[in-house]
C-alpha cells in the first residue's frame, strides 16, 4: 500500500510537471504570435506586382511600412530609406558606457584629484596667505538684480507679461520638438545663435534631447537679456551692470559647460571611460596650485614660449632705467632713418611685447624696418616698494624720463610718440602737463585704442563705481598693489564666453592641453598695479572723468587737453570692448589741435596688431571727428588690409627728413642689457 501511494505521488508529481511545461509552452507560443502580429506589415491596398527577374523572383523587395515597434524606438530625425538604423541603436551607442569597471575606477581617480584641488585652494586660506574678496562683487550683483527685480515686480501686469512671454517660448520649443520627432519640419527658436562655436557639435541639432536643451538655454538667455533692456526704470549705470552680470551668468550656466549636458564632452567621457576627467581634474589642481590658491586658467601651452627667445625678439638694448621703467632702443635695419625718433608708451596693465610678439606680428620690428629709430618704455612689474608711485610719478619717471633719454641719445629736440590703451591716456595727460610747463619736445602723438573721455567707456565701467573702487583700494592697501590675476580675470570676464568657459571645457572636462598661442600667452602674463597709480586712474578717469573736463590735477596744476595742439593720429577699433570706437571718437574733441581719426576692423588687440602682409581686416578714414559717431562711420571710406602703412604716411607728412641710422646708446649711454630687458621677464 505504501509503495502504491508513493507511486501515486510520483505520478501526480510527474503529471503536474508535465502540465506546467504545457502551460509554459502554450504561453510562449501565444507570445510569439502576439509579437508576430505586432510587427506584421500592414498593407493598405494591393500593390501592382513587381517586375520579375529571370528566375521568377521579384527584382526588388515589396515596399512596406516600418514596424510599429521600430517606429517607436527610432531616434528623432531617422527616416525610412535614409540608411540609418531605425532602431536608434547607432545613435545611442556613443552615449552608452562600454566599460563600467574602468569608468568606476577613473571616477575614483577624479575624486582624488578634486581632493588635491580642494586642498590647493584651502591651504593658503588656512595659513592666512590668501583672503577671499568675493563678498564685494557678489553683494554688488545681488544689489543690481534686486533693483532689476523691483522694477518688474512693482507692476503686476508687467511681471505677468514677462512670465507669459517666457512660458509661451517654452511651449513653442516643446511643440516644435514634438513636430521634429514626428519627422515634420519645425522652426528653431534659437536659429539666430546657430553660429555660436560652443554649439558646433551636430548632436546639438540632431539629437532631440540636446536640441531641446540648446533651444531652452538660448530662449532663457535672450529673455533675461530682454528683461534688462526693457527695464526703463533703471539708471544707465545699473542697467549696464545688470547686462554685464546677466551675460556672466548665462555664459557660466551654458549647457556646454557640464559633462552630462554637453554631447561632445559626454561622448568623449564614455569613449575614454572617464580618463579625460581624470586628466582635467589633475590640470585643475595644478592650475590652482600655480595660482597659489586662485585658479590660474591656462589658455595656452606656456611651456612653448619664453620672452626673449621666441617672443619679444627684435634686437635692441636697454639703455636707461628708473624705478618704474626701462627704456629700450632697437637696432636699425636701414641705412638712413627718420630724423624724428619714435617713443612708444605701452600700457602697464599688460607687458609691452604685445607690440613685439614675433617677427611676423611685431609692430616694433615693422617700424624699425620702415626707417624709424624706435624707443620703447618697459614698465616695472611693481611690488610693495612701488605702492606710492602715483599717476604723476609714471608721467615724470616714466614718459618724462624716456623723453630725456631719447634726447640724450639722439640729440633731437622733436620726437614722435605713441601711447597704447592706458599708456595712451597717460601720454595724453602728460602732454597736457608738458604743455602747461612749456615742454614741446613731443611733436606728434599717436593713440592706439585710447580713451580720454570716459562717458561712453566699455564694460570696465562695471567695476568703476564708488563702491567697487572703495573695495579695490581696501584690497590694495594690504600689499601696496593690486594682484595681476585680478586684472587678468576682469579682462577675461569681458569676453567670458570666449576667454574663460571654452578653456574650462577643453582643459578640465575634455582633459586636453590648450594649443600654444602667443597672444594668449601674453594675455596670461599679468602685471601688478601700484596702489596709488591705480586708485588715481580709476577715480580720475572712470569715476569722475576729470581728464576730458579739465579737472585733472598733475604737479599741483589743473591740466587741459585743449593745450595739446600738436597733430594727433587717433586709432580706434570697431569691435573694441575696452575702449569702444565711439568713446575714442568723442575723446577727439578734447584735444586742441588737428586730430586724424581712424577706425580699424576687429578688436582691442587684433585690430592694432595687424601686419600688412597678413591682409586681414580693414580700416576706415573720414572727415574730421566731429558730430555724431554713427554718421561719421556711415560716410567713412573703407580700405582693405592694415592701417600701418597709412599711419607711416601720416608720420612722414609731419616731417620726412632723414639722417644716418643710429645705434643703441648713440655712443652716449652704455647698454645695461639686451632687449627685451629684465623688467618684462618678471612674472607674478
Amino acid at each position: 500500500m505504501a509503495q502504491k501511494k508513493d507511486r501515486t505521488r510520483r505520478g501526480n508529481s510527474n503529471s503536474g510537471t508535465a502540465a506546467r511545461k504545457q502551460v509554459a509552452k502554450t504561453a510562449k507560443r501565444d507570445e510569439a504570435k502576439a509579437v508576430k502580429r505586432a510587427v506584421k506589415p500592414r498593407v493598405a491596398k494591393p500593390k501592382p506586382a513587381a517586375p520579375q527577374s529571370a528566375k521568377g523572383q521579384s527584382a526588388r523587395p515589396q515596399a512596406t511600412r516600418k514596424p510599429e515597434a521600430a517606429r517607436e524606438t527610432a531616434p528623432p530625425g531617422n527616416k525610412a530609406g535614409n540608411g540609418t538604423d531605425v532602431t536608434g541603436l547607432s545613435a545611442i551607442e556613443p552615449f552608452v558606457v562600454k566599460d563600467p569597471e574602468a569608468m568606476a575606477r577613473n571616477m575614483a581617480h577624479v575624486v582624488e584629484e578634486l581632493g588635491r584641488a580642494a586642498s590647493a585652494w584651502v591651504s593658503p586660506r588656512e595659513s592666512g596667505e590668501k583672503k577671499d574678496s568675493v563678498a564685494g562683487p557678489a553683494t554688488d550683483m545681488v544689489k543690481t538684480f534686486t533693483k532689476l527685480s523691483e522694477y518688474w515686480i512693482s507692476d503686476p501686469k508687467r511681471a505677468l507679461e514677462a512670465q507669459t512671454h517666457l512660458l509661451t517660448s517654452y511651449f513653442d520649443i516643446w511643440s516644435n520638438s514634438v513636430r521634429k520627432m514626428s519627422g515634420e519640419k519645425a522652426e528653431d527658436p534659437a536659429a539666430s545663435h546657430l553660429g555660436d562655436r560652443r554649439f558646433s557639435d551636430e548632436d546639438w541639432q540632431n539629437n532631440a534631447f540636446f536640441s531641446f536643451l540648446r533651444q531652452a538655454y538660448w530662449v532663457t538667455a535672450d529673455w533675461a537679456d530682454k528683461l534688462v533692456k526693457d527695464a526703463d526704470g533703471l539708471d544707465e549705470h545699473t542697467r549696464h551692470k545688470a547686462q554685464f552680470y546677466v551675460k556672466q551668468l548665462t555664459s557660466a550656466l551654458s549647457p556646454t559647460n557640464f559633462v552630462l549636458t554637453n554631447p561632445e564632452v559626454y561622448k568623449e567621457t564614455v569613449a575614454q571611460s572617464g580618463e579625460n576627467l581624470v586628466r582635467g581634474m589633475r590640470m585643475l589642481a595644478e592650475d590652482i596650485e600655480a595660482g597659489r590658491g586662485d585658479l590660474r586658467l591656462r589658455q595656452s601651452d606656456y611651456n612653448k614660449f619664453a620672452v626673449g627667445e621666441n617672443l619679444a625678439m627684435t634686437p635692441g638694448k636697454v639703455i636707461a632705467q628708473s624705478d618704474i621703467c626701462q627704456v629700450i632702443q632697437y637696432e636699425p635695419e636701414t641705412e638712413t632713418v627718420l630724423k624724428r625718433p619714435l617713443l612708444i608708451c605701452p600700457p602697464w596693465i599688460n607687458k609691452f611685447y604685445i607690440l613685439d610678439l614675433n617677427p611676423q606680428k611685431s609692430f616694433i620690428r615693422w617700424a624699425v624696418e620702415q626707417g624709424h629709430t624706435v624707443f620703447v618704455i618697459s614698465w616695472v612689474n611693481p611690488d610693495e616698494r612701488h605702492a606710492d608711485k602715483d599717476w604723476e610719478a609714471y608721467a615724470r619717471e616714466g614718459i618724462g624720463f624716456a623723453v630725456d633719454t631719447v634726447e640724450k641719445v639722439t640729440g633731437e629736440k622733436k620726437i614722435n610718440a605713441i601711447g597704447y590703451c592706458v599708456g595712451g591716456t597717460l601720454l595724453a595727460a602728460t602732454l597736457a602737463l608738458l604743455a602747461k610747463e612749456g615742454d614741446d619736445r613731443i611733436a606728434s602723438a599717436t593713440f592706439f585704442t585710447t580713451q580720454v573721455d570716459f562717458v561712453n567707456a566699455g564694460d570696465l565701467m562695471v567695476f568703476a563705481d564708488a563702491e567697487n573702487i572703495d573695495s579695490i583700494e581696501a584690497n590694495m592697501k594690504e600689499h601696496g598693489y593690486l594682484d595681476g590675476s585680478k586684472m587678468a580675470t576682469a579682462f577675461n570676464m569681458l569676453r567670458a564666453s570666449e576667454l574663460i568657459w571654452p578653456y574650462v571645457v577643453n582643459n578640465y572636462l575634455k582633459g586636453k592641453e590648450p594649443m600654444p598661442f602667443d597672444l594668449l600667452y601674453w594675455n596670461s602674463d599679468a602685471t601688478r598695479m601700484p596702489a596709488a597709480n591705480h586708485s588715481y586712474y580709476l577715480r580720475n578717469c572712470y569715476l569722475e572723468n576729470n581728464l576730458s573736463n579739465d579737472r585733472m590735477v598733475l604737479g599741483g596744476k589743473k591740466v587741459s587737453l585743449k593745450d595739446v595742439t600738436i597733430p594727433v593720429y587717433n586709432l580706434a577699433t570697431r569691435e573694441d570692448h575696452i575702449a569702444p570706437a565711439k568713446s575714442v571718437f568723442i575723446g577727439c574733441r578734447s584735444f586742441g589741435g588737428k586730430v586724424t581719426y581712424v577706425m580699424a576692423g576687429s578688436g582691442h588687440i587684433a585690430g592694432v596688431v595687424n601686419p600688412p602682409d597678413k591682409k586681414k581686416y580693414q580700416y576706415w578714414t573720414g572727415g574730421k571727428p566731429v558730430g555724431d559717431f554713427d554718421a561719421w562711420a556711415e560716410k567713412a571710406k573703407e580700405h582693405p588690409g592694415s592701417w600701418w602703412p597709412h599711419w607711416d604716411a601720416w608720420i612722414r607728412k609731419q616731417d620726412d627728413e632723414e639722417v644716418d641710422a643710429r645705434q643703441p646708446g648713440g655712443g652716449k649711454l652704455n647698454a645695461i642689457e639686451d632687449a627685451p630687458g629684465s623688467f618684462v621677464r618678471v612674472r607674478v
